[in-house]
């Protein structure tokens, strides 16, 4: 190989690392995240995570993809610490080019004895400190030319369901967020989708009890919960250039319970 042909190929290399597209999944170490995170990886994008613990799967995946993943630790408890991720990732890759809001706090109380504290809580986890998570990743795709933004909702801001009402008010409210954001950055070429996922196997539906699980089966047309594979497909497929004259709709993966 002669001299040219090497600068030619370093400038290659160089280049292609620049425009690696980049994304940032919240709650990324385990669940619906840790699978988005995986897939994300293997499809070639970098991606930023955070959640409040590292855990063995941060630790194994920055070993792994030491140039193509950061973990960092953030609470959605403490909203300025998702402007101060966002600037290790700008400092980290330069560019975000994707935006998944993934993480979430579900609380089960009846309305009338949850504690104010507790309301506080809810809503600035689940969406005060998206919004403001959303506005840091915005402002730096407007620099990089554009990109995508996914919020992960729940099928509480289209049905009513008892005992979930403050979390329903905060993921109807990231719903009602989704749109009209998609109005404002789509001069940037920002699209901006939520995705309401139904009932999944998750944490979140782990300590749902078996009889529960059988009559959410039984309401459910297609006859069964889905799989964090199954809502993975949906958010990447937002994620996609297939999705790419979609904005500012909220795309319902439920099995038809809410139909």
């Amino acid at each position: 190989m002669t001299a040219t042909e090497t600068t030619e190929t370093t400038e290659t290399t160089e280049t292609t690392e620049a425009v690696r597209k980049v994304a940032v999944v919240s709650g990324g170490s385990r669940g619906l995240g840790r699978v988005l995170t995986e897939r994300l990886l293997a499809d070639g994008w970098r991606v930023a995570a955070f959640s409040r613990t590292a855990n063995d799967f941060t630790a194994a995946t920055a070993e792994q993809h030491p140039d193509a993943y950061l973990w960092e630790s953030a609470d959605l408890g403490d909203p300025e610490t998702m402007r101060q991720f966002v600037r290790v990732v700008g400092r980290r890759f330069g560019r975000i080019d994707l935006l998944i809001n993934n993480a979430g706090v579900l609380h089960q109380e009846l309305f009338l004895t949850t504690p104010p504290k507790k309301i506080d809580s809810l809503l600035t986890t689940n969406l005060l400190a998206p919004v403001i998570l959303t506005q840091a990743c915005a402002r730096l795709m407007t620099r990089s030319g554009g990109g995508a933004i996914v919020n992960v909702s729940s099928i509480n801001a289209v049905r009513g369901y008892r005992g979930v009402s403050v979390y329903t008010a905060a993921k109807a409210g990231m719903d009602g967020f989704t749109r009209s954001l998609a109005r404002e950055l789509g001069a940037f070429d920002i699209r901006v989708n939520s995705i309401v996922p139904g009932f999944f196997d998750s944490e979140m539906t782990a300590d749902v009890t078996e009889k529960n699980r059988e009559k959410i089966q039984h309401r459910t047309p297609l006859g069964r919960l889905g799989t964090v594979g199954e809502i993975a497909d949906a958010v990447l497929f937002l994620a996609s250039p297939q999705s790419n004259f979609v904005t500012g709709q909220s795309l319902i993966v439920d099995g038809g319970i809410t139909c």
